[in-house]
């Protein structure tokens, strides 16, 4: 047990990372063009921040190529994750892969308004400008202003992160919700 009375609590990684692992949440894949280079990362730390004006939050970590990417372009996308697209949400978690050729196996489509890549049969996808950018520990809060949106499957189920794996909503059989 963690003594959180007095000061600053210490709190074990594990301990934390296992905490969080009981919130689920959505995955989306957020995207950006750099150089003429597409860039991607899995992110299940997306949010909405404000209605006016409409704003969205990612969390991205310092070390990552996308970090860089993200830093310098100052536009990117994010594609909601329908519950079918588990392997592409695994592929763009995957540290290391090539960047050259990481999308020729995932259908997509250029955006008009950013440039960066949008997931085919994503549930939604969003177009942003970075707003602000907030340091927080490992990772950078990167707050975007949406320039576009788009609902791609309205009738489609989410892709959800629980308890450090990818999950499915059932509907309730007695309410279909």
């Amino acid at each position: 047990m963690t003594d959180t009375t007095a000061g600053r609590a210490e709190v074990a990684t594990d301990e934390f990372r296992a905490v969080m692992a009981r919130f689920a949440t959505g995955v989306c894949v957020v995207t950006c063009v750099q150089d003429g280079f597409d860039h991607a990362m899995t992110a299940n730390s997306f949010t909405s921040v404000s209605l006016e004006p409409p704003l969205v939050l990612v969390c991205v970590e310092n070390d990552s190529r996308f970090h860089e990417a993200i830093s310098a372009v100052g536009t990117w996308a994010v594609s909601v994750l329908d519950e079918s697209q588990k392997g592409r949400a695994r592929w763009f978690a995957t540290r290391g892969r090539p960047l050259v050729g990481q999308f020729d196996s995932t259908p997509t489509t250029r955006s008009s308004i950013t440039g960066s890549l949008l997931l085919d049969g994503a549930l939604v996808t969003l177009e942003c400008r970075t707003a602000a950018v907030h340091p927080a520990g490992d990772h950078d809060i990167v707050v975007g202003e949406v320039l576009g949106l788009r609902t791609q499957r309205p009738d489609g189920q989410p892709l959800v992160y629980f308890r450090s794996g990818f999950r499915t909503l059932r509907e309730d059989p007695v309410t279909g919700s």
